[in-house]
């Protein structure tokens, strides 16, 4: 709609006009557990530096009662429209305004979402406001760089608790909550979680001081709630940031909820933090788990000094504020005294990098200072460049300046700009002051650009095996086409590790660190010695490039990739692999006996988790169709051989365990599947807990073997709401066409589904065994996605259009619908750009495929 998407010009305006001082916001939610709409009044107090100008306040409500400006009421049918009050002749000086709306709970997860727990019945809610929700809940200047205090007044119902920004206070008599005014923040990260939620208290003691703590979740989800083990992650986090940013934590408590239905991994709320509650394991998991959640925590709290403290002052800043939270993250697991994962380099290089390729060879590969220019692209830029080539940079960075000198900048700027709005030239400067190093170029060429680099080793040797010389080459790619931009070359520093082969194992002997300029760089240091059994380029993952073996070092990698003595090595090898599969240098097939070959001396669980997902799409998108069912089998033979010889109750065994039940395909196997869900079958140590009967059942379903009766019976076992998506995304898979077809009609046509629920129906009826029963669903998927995307919100729209692309239909004819669409419809910015990449991911499994048919 018109007015609904503010554009980079208008907050710049509004900015040079006013400034924006105080909230106050009385919500009534006392009819929560009917839903529907709730009130909201908001007093705004602002300055306008002309007399006379006209500006607008955002709101998104389904009626507005009062708007009264100054003293004067203002027609609303006359000033609200499109998402927008216009107010006109501010005063030059102090205005006030005062906005009484009807507002709406919503199920997407955005603004304020409204949840019934299945379990007790009782209502659950909380706030989502990044980027623009804020305005959903009340009336407000809805852009970074208008900070405010918030001081929120809600009426409850008896018996919930009601948690904000600010210390929570006791209620009224009449279940009315006063909190008292935030400091500065801006409306994007003010929150308000209600519900009768369960709560554990403690607190971080730490410079003299004492920070409230606290942990919450829904009732139901309370007997898995393992407090104690946040908190500890939590209190690492708090002693390693305060000694590296040397600022105080700067809120008056800290609280992370775990809420229902959440579209995010969590948000950075101002002391009040919302975290998914999946991340309440009901069931057992692996390790590789907890160092994600840990990782989730820590990024959150990250964000209180960088993002909440010092905030962007517009959206092309949001890669600088996810890619630092992400940095030091990983960079407080690896190195803070006692962590769990001093190994969470592997994980960033196995997991993150990987999302950065291939984000960075879409079509829509962007800087990663991206050129924001409003809302829409904000929103769909919360992407594999933004998070994870954006923290990759700045690794790269520190390895530039060095770490002591990164925090040393960091500390002069959170000191210089506390409270206020920044550009990534502010946090720079402060860098270059304090290594000395000329930033402006490193900017340019690593930031403003696109792309991503090549290195390949080039080296001689003579007969006796000693290297006469060597050299790294840097290759910049051309862009995917339609990509905006040219190739570069970067600078980039990075180590060069040589491992030899002792008893068996791959072992450093020599590492280098260098700078690399240009097309070649010479390397004599390495001239002289007896050449490594393998070179690795950018050793310990200090760059962001992807990287190629030199022959001998590929011949050693395919025979030895488990032997490594580090997972580190390991893992910038196997993420060299995928690569290489992805871009059709190695067949899927050769990239599946590599995997078979050394998964089994893989000890790392993430990488072994990691490699399980990849085999299995390298099977089902890049093998060549006549052997994609004898790769498959061999996978799932090996998967079952693994499941039987793990150690019993080990995070292996577990992962095996989950592996073969998504690949299972034979009557025997499928026959296993039912004996491990109904109790005939085990594995010593293997627990059939909750999570994995269902993983067991949805495969089940998906192959015919379970129906309706089945998953019901299942969901009255498990009757909470996990259990009811679970349940959901088992019918969704059945193969069955009247299936298929109610599944389309309830997520397409309906709009009543849901976030979660949507989710969980959109991966039940994507199921890669039943490509000829979804063929039907290319035609429909064209004639419906632009109605999706105008319709619905914008994270409900977003689950449908890249959910139910025919992604498995890989075929030319799926391009020529894709281009013809994309020729005919006139589809809005965003929305081509989320179709255009999904249409890439078909045009790559194209080109593999003829690479493994070749390969055969």
């Amino acid at each position: 709609m018109p007015g609904t998407n503010l554009t980079r010009e208008e907050a710049q305006e509004r900015a040079r006009l006013l400034g924006v001082n105080a909230y106050a916001i009385e919500l009534d939610l006392s009819g929560a557990q009917e839903g529907g709409t709730f009130r909201s009044v908001t007093t705004v107090r602002f300055d306008a530096a002309e007399e006379g100008a006209s500006t607008f306040i955002d709101l998104v409500a389904p009626a507005v009662h009062e708007v009264v400006l100054n003293g004067d009421a203002l027609d609303p049918a006359k000033v609200f429209a499109d998402s927008r009050i216009t107010l006109p002749a501010l005063k030059a000086g102090g205005n006030e305004l005062r906005v009484v709306a009807e507002c709406a709970y919503t199920n997407s997860g955005e603004g304020l979402h409204r949840f019934v727990d299945p379990v007790d019945k009782q209502a659950y809610l909380y706030t989502q406001f990044e980027v623009p929700d804020a305005r959903r809940v009340f009336a407000s200047f809805e852009q970074p760089d208008l900070k405010a205090t918030f001081a929120f007044t809600v009426k409850a119902p008896g018996g919930w608790t009601v948690i904000s920004n600010s210390p929570t206070p006791e209620p009224s008599a009449d279940g009315v909550w006063t909190f008292e005014p935030t400091p500065r923040i801006s409306t994007y990260i003010t929150a308000l979680i209600a519900g009768p939620y369960a709560a554990v208290h403690s607190s971080w003691e730490g410079g003299g001081r004492s920070v409230p703590l606290g942990v919450y979740c829904r009732p139901s989800l309370a007997e898995h709630l393992d407090a104690e083990a946040i908190f500890a992650v939590t209190r690492q986090g708090f002693d390693w940031f305060e000694e590296k940013f040397d600022y105080a934590y700067p809120f008056a408590k800290y609280d992370q909820l775990f809420v229902p239905e959440f579209n995010a991994g969590a948000m950075e709320n101002a002391g009040a933090v919302t975290i998914r509650d999946q991340y309440v394991f009901r069931s057992k998991v692996t390790d590789a788990a907890y160092e994600v959640r840990a990782e989730t925590i820590l990024h959150e709290l990250a964000h209180m000094w960088f993002g909440d403290l010092v905030t962007m002052e517009w959206w092309n800043d949001l890669w600088l504020n996810e890619s630092f939270a992400t940095y030091t993250s990983i960079a407080c697991q690896a190195h803070a005294p006692g962590s769990q994962w001093p190994h969470a380099w592997t994980t960033f290089a196995n997991s993150m990098k990987t999302w950065a390729y291939r984000q960075d060879q879409l079509p829509s590969t962007h800087p990663i200072m991206a050129e924001i220019n409003d809302l829409d692209d904000v929103l769909v830029n919360f992407d594999g460049i933004t998070y994870a080539k954006g923290a990759s940079v700045l690794k790269q960075l520190v390895a530039y300046v060095g770490m002591d000198e990164f925090f040393t900048g960091v500390q002069a700027y959170f000191k210089r700009h506390a409270w206020g709005n920044t550009r990534l030239s502010d946090l720079l400067g402060a860098l270059e002051e304090t290594s000395g190093r000329d930033l402006k170029t490193w900017s340019t060429a690593w930031l403003e650009t696109a792309g991503i680099n090549v290195l390949r080793p080039e080296l001689t040797v003579d007969e006796q095996g000693v290297v006469t010389a060597f050299a790294v080459r840097q290759e910049a790619p051309a862009l995917p086409v339609g990509a905006k931009g040219e190739p570069v070359l970067r600078p980039h520093r990075i180590a060069i590790g040589g491992y030899d082969l002792r008893d068996g194992k791959l072992v450093r002997e020599r590492r280098i660190e260098l700078d690399i300029e240009g097309e070649l760089t010479e390397v004599p240091e390495l001239v002289g010695a007896r050449r490594p059994d393998v070179v690795l380029l950018n050793d310990d993952d200090l760059s962001y490039a992807k990287i190629r073996l030199d022959q001998q070092s590929l011949a050693t990698v395919r025979d030895h990739l488990g032997d490594f003595t580090e997972s580190l090595p390991r893992a910038l090898a196997w993420a060299a692999a995928w690569d290489m599969t992805r871009d059709g240098e190695l067949a899927a097939r050769d990239y599946l006996e590599l995997v078979l070959h050394g998964i089994g001396k893989e000890t790392d669980i993430g990488v072994v988790q990691s490699l399980h997902r990849q085999a299995k799409l390298a099977l089902d998108l890049y093998a060549d169709p006549a052997w994609r069912e004898t790769g498959l089998a061999r996978w799932t033979e090996a998967t079952l051989h693994h499941l039987e010889s793990a150690a019993p109750g080990s995070d292996h065994q577990l992962a095996w365990a989950r592996a073969f039940a998504v690949t299972a395909r034979t009557q025997e196997e499928l026959e296993l599947l039912q004996g491990l869900l109904d109790g005939s079958r085990s594995y010593d140590g293997l627990a059939v807990d909750t999570d994995l009967r269902w993983t067991l059942l949805n495969r089940l379903a998906a192959t015919g073997r379970a129906g309706a009766e089945a998953i019901d019976a299942e969901l009255v076992r498990d009757p909470t709401s996990a259990g009811e998506q679970h349940a959901a995304e088992a019918r969704a898979a059945r193969p069955s066409a009247d299936v298929k077809a109610e599944v389309w009609t309830s997520v397409v046509e309906d709009d009543k589904l849901p976030n979660a629920v949507q989710e969980a129906v959109i991966g039940g009826f994507v199921q890669t065994d039943q490509r000829e029963l979804l063929a039907p669903y290319i035609e429909r998927y064209f004639a419906a996605v632009k109605g999706v995307w105008e319709t619905r919100s914008h994270e409900m729209a977003q689950q449908i259009v890249i959910g139910l692309y025919p992604a498995l239909q890989v075929s030319q004819e799926t391009l020529d619908a894709t281009d013809a669409w994309l020729a005919s419809a006139g589809p809005a910015p965003a929305l081509r750009r989320l179709v255009v990449e999904s249409r890439a991911g078909v045009e790559r499994a194209l080109r593999a495929r003829a690479v493994d048919a070749a390969a055969g």
